[in-house]
């Protein structure tokens, strides 16, 4: 009922905007501009070709973009422009984007004619299909926010920085005005040297803690102490994989350790050493050690987190909004969440961090219409737009106002989501990364290092430090 109503609403918010936007009389004033514009954009499409073979047209199609205007304002085109695009996204999202296709082709329909093709392709592939053939691959596609590096040095985004003119003389906006509608993680996981190349579009792909408020209450959660003590007196367990890079790094990302790429493809780690905030590693795993060693913990393999909360054994779990329905079952009228707990780490309480991943939405550089491509992968990606995600698909929302909305905040997985990613890290790592991190991952879990044997940790902090830092091949 309350989704139903919030996407009534959310249209009817997007129909009324797109209203005022069209009665708008600074858009009124720029409709001979936006027309004229077109010319601007073939500039830019053709530069953009030209780039991805010579490094030297890039300034020539930011040039071009940037002094359109003056141009502009002496010429307008009395015919409107035929646009060709094709749109690659999710099959589950396939209805909801012809949607949002339809709405942007309703929009601009006095400044071109429209044929927008819509394809299938899975954000968690997007990047393996595009680099197959870049030139071949779509005008907008959608992916996840760890391919973004891979696709910017292979020359497979459009510069959103570069297309500010265009956002600002037809959407009404500037690429400073996308950045401060969506999260900082959201942007800067869009963002590579400083260079906007993708439109956030959604905030949701991170980990928190759910638990059953009837055996543990929210102050019990806030502590990994009080926590697995809660579990304890009432015969449970709390469980979280340990044996998996993206999930035991949330307690070094929580000390202010670090993680990133080298030019080689290696991983440049730093927790064999000590972080900014002063804590070494030895004690991020003493602390790890101490939770993993506690009779009310339980270790989950990774891709087992459903089944264990199926069992009934847990009374919180760290997971995903993908496990929402799950917890919600096993918990019944105690289901909640919220994010991660604190941990005790030498005299300090730390909070534990996490990983943060977002959806983005980026265009071909080698679009022979990058122009509209921008506007379109704009569209899709606007306020309006992600509140009608979150209405018809529950995804949650990187654009804040959507996310801070009373309809989202009453989703409890999404706003523990929420709440935790305060204190999430875009987890930027190479290919060699993974095996090593799940090996000492489950050195912890299993307890072959001992607490008090700080040079035997250290050795295994080497080690793993060793095994991420291989180039890629």
């Amino acid at each position: 009922m309350l989704l139903n109503y919030y996407r009534r609403q959310a249209v009817a918010q997007y129909a009324q905007t797109c209203k005022t936007k069209q009665e708008d009389n600074k858009m009124k004033k720029l409709v001979a501009l936006a027309m004229s514009l077109t010319m601007a954009f073939s500039l830019v499409a053709c530069g953009n070709s030209d780039a991805s073979a010579n490094a030297g047209t890039d300034t020539t199609a930011t040039s071009a973009a940037a002094t359109t205007t003056e141009a502009a304002q002496q010429t307008a085109p009395a015919e409107k422009q035929d646009v060709t695009l094709r749109m690659w996204g999710a099959e589950e999202d396939q209805p909801m984007l012809q949607g949002m296709i339809d709405s942007f082709k309703e929009h601009y329909a006095d400044y071109a004619n429209f044929d927008i093709q819509l394809g299938t392709e899975s954000e968690s592939t997007a990047k393996d299909t595009v680099l197959t053939d870049i030139e071949a691959a779509a005008d907008v596609y959608s992916f996840a926010s760890d391919q973004l590096i891979d696709l910017v040095n292979a020359g497979a985004l459009q510069s959103v920085d570069d297309m500010d003119a265009a956002l600002e003389a037809y959407a009404g906006k500037s690429v400073a005005d996308v950045k401060s509608a969506n999260a900082p993680g959201s942007v800067d996981a869009a963002t590579k040297d400083g260079t906007l190349y993708a439109f956030p579009m959604s905030a949701d792909n991170g980990y928190f803690l759910y638990y059953n408020s009837e055996l543990v209450t929210p102050e019990d959660a806030q502590s990994w102490d009080t926590l697995l003590a809660a579990a304890e007196k009432a015969g449970k367990k709390v469980g979280m994989t340990f044996a998996s890079g993206w999930y035991n790094a949330s307690f070094f990302y929580g000390a202010g350790f670090t993680t990133a790429l080298n030019d080689d493809g290696s991983t440049a780690m730093d927790w064999n050493g000590t972080s900014a905030d002063g804590v070494t590693g030895v004690q991020v795993v003493q602390a790890m050690l101490g939770i993993a060693g506690n009779s009310a913990f339980l270790p989950i393999a990774d891709g087992d987190v459903s089944n264990q909360i199926a069992s009934g054994e847990l009374c919180a779990v760290v997971s995903g909004t993908w496990d929402a329905a799950a917890a919600q079952t096993a918990f019944g009228e105690g289901y909640a969440a919220t994010k991660l707990p604190t941990y005790t780490c030498g005299d300090k309480q730390i909070q534990q961090g996490s990983v943060a991943g977002f959806k983005l939405v980026g265009v071909n550089k080698y679009s022979a219409n990058a122009g509209w491509a921008t506007l379109l992968a704009d569209w899709i990606t606007n306020e309006d737009n992600q509140a009608i995600r979150f209405a018809e698909r529950e995804i949650g929302p990187s654009n804040i106002n959507v996310a801070g909305s009373e309809e989202v905040s009453s989703n409890t997985a999404i706003a523990a989501l929420s709440e935790q990613s305060a204190y999430g890290v875009v987890q930027i790592v190479g290919g060699k990364y993974w095996d090593p991190s799940k090996t000492f991952g489950e050195k912890v879990a299993q307890g072959q290092l001992k607490a008090d044997d700080e040079a035997g940790i250290q050795a295994a902090l080497d080690e793993l430090v060793e095994g991420v830092s291989v180039p890629a091949e």
